[in-house]
């Protein structure tokens, strides 16, 4: 962690930002996001960004990584400034204790002994010049430094998870003792911001909004509205990948609860021949966003003048869909950002892109929404073809629409949708032997998937009642042909990703 300006130097009118440096950890993302609870606003910039993006920051994050000192591109604090880094007799992982060596700085009014949680290879043996260990742990002589001359402070755990039982006071110790943040970060002033970016942005023009019947498209929506009024026109673009019933449901609550007026196109057909064959979730997702942005450029020729395409997507749809951590894969193309062909004649308005989930239902809440959308499950744009694995087809679809609805109809009953963050079924592209009616069987096999997440950039998977899955189960084998297996996913993120594909 270090400041890169005086308290009180920031331009005047720029919003406070701390920047954090990706160099590949498991959670940088999470440090992003707990930088955000603390009403600082916060980015989270590849490590190799150029030195132009950092500047006005108010503070850095190095998040650390897997890599070595000694590999390339890869320098920690205490190596580049003249300190002594080695590998460590024995890599320290998991729970741990420091003692404050140093009291103030990141530990100011904090106890002497903090429950910690580790993960480190190198150990620094030495101090850079103008250094001091501020505290030390069981196997670690070194495990916080600082330069408080120059406000340079180090930490060899991990503040933004929670086994650190006092990270997140450590977190806000340096970003308003440290890089002098007022934490003037708030959803409100987010509101304000944005809707004065898209009148900017869209000056007279007209925008088409694609609304899926998720609380994304559905704020973004409402914000765009509430900056150009009947400018707007949403589209309902059913694709033949919606869950069952979804597309009439869909219509109906946002001409009764939000009040907006939605065109539905029926597109099935066209978006389920241009899937025939496809198979790699990849392409699936190009495929589909190239269908989408057809359908949207054809309506807006029919309107007249629409210019602007309005998208629903979030800060963690850019962060997956683009590599901050050098030779490192994409997780995956998001159809909205990395799933856009490289021509297309509409401008996008994307008013959510700094958001995280959780932040997207507090501005939703703000402006108004219904909780029948703000909490409902998160849908994936391209709908039920990343959750068919393998080849998508109508038989299958209909197969999988029967599955998910009977999961989500039971999780309701039992009072258990609202305590998990995301529950779906996936369509598995193997099939199973079976008994039924005393005869052989040989057919599907579907995956049940709930998920516990704050933010969606972590999730664990939801402990489901047996008694409740053991029904699930059951109805799902009775009641739909072709399906004499189900399995249920126990996988979190990370290493997992929420959906399959």
């Amino acid at each position: 962690m270090s400041r890169t300006e005086e308290p009180g130097r920031h331009r005047p009118g720029t919003r406070e930002t701390v920047i954090v440096l990706d160099f590949g950890a498991q959670y940088s993302q999470l440090i992003a996001r707990r930088v955000r609870e603390l009403n600082v606003y916060s980015e989270l910039v590849p490590f190799d960004a150029p030195i132009d993006r950092l500047r006005g920051a108010r503070g850095l994050i190095l998040s650390g990584g897997p890599d070595s000192v000694d590999g390339p591109g890869m320098q920690l604090m205490a190596h580049q400034l003249g300190g002594r880094v080695v590998r460590a007799p024995q890599r320290e992982f998991g729970p741990a204790e420091i003692r404050v060596a140093r009291p103030g700085g990141l530990f100011q009014d904090l106890p002497a002994g903090q429950k910690v949680w580790m993960s480190h290879g190198d150990e620094v043996l030495e101090t850079p010049p103008g250094f001091e260990t501020t505290a030390t742990s069981t196997n670690s002589g070194c495990a916080a430094i600082a330069d408080t001359a120059r406000r340079f402070h180090a930490i060899q755990f991990h503040p933004e998870v929670a086994h650190t039982e006092r990270g997140r006071d450590i977190l806000r110790n340096f970003l308003y003792g440290v890089c002098g943040c007022t934490g003037a970060w708030r959803i409100a002033t987010f509101i304000e911001a944005a809707t004065a970016d898209i009148r900017q942005r869209v000056g007279d023009g007209r925008v088409l909004g694609g609304l899926s019947g998720g609380v994304d498209s559905a704020v973004a929506a409402l914000l765009i509205h509430r900056a150009i009024g009947v400018r707007l026109h949403c589209l309902f673009v059913d694709n033949g990948l919606l869950r069952k019933n979804e597309a009439e449901a869909v219509l109906e609550t946002f001409d009764r609860v939000v009040h907006l007026k939605v065109r539905r196109i029926d597109a099935a057909d066209r978006f389920l021949a241009a899937l025939e064959g496809v198979v790699d979730p990849e392409e699936k997702r190009r495929v589909i966003g190239r269908g989408f942005i057809e359908v949207f450029e054809e309506a807006a020729r029919d309107l007249g003048r629409a210019e602007f395409l309005a998208q629903g997507t979030l800060y963690p749809d850019l962060i997956e869909s683009t590599s901050f951590k050098g030779p490192s894969a994409v997780i995956k193309t998001h159809h909205n950002v990395g799933g856009l062909p490289s021509v297309m004649h509409l401008k996008l308005v994307e008013p959510l892109r700094e958001l995280f989930k959780d932040e997207v239902r507090k501005v939703g809440r703000e402006l108004g929404l219904d909780d029948r959308i703000l909490m409902r499950h998160p849908f994936p744009g391209p709908g039920l073809a990343v959750r068919v694995i393998g080849e998508v087809t109508r038989p299958r679809l209909d197969v999988l629409r029967e599955v998910d609805a009977i999961f989500i109809e039971e999780l309701r009953a039992a009072g258990l949708y609202e305590k998990t963050s995301q529950a779906f079924a996936v369509l598995l592209p193997v099939r199973s032997v079976g008994v039924m009616g005393d005869g052989r069987t040989y057919e599907n096999v579907v995956a049940l998937r709930a998920v516990s997440t704050d933010d969606f950039m972590t999730a664990d998977w939801t402990r489901l009642p047996q008694e409740f899955l053991a029904k699930v189960s059951a109805r799902i084998v009775n009641e739909v042909r072709g399906v004499n297996r189900v399995v249920y996913d126990v996988s979190s993120k990370p290493p997992a990703t929420i959906e399959w594909e």
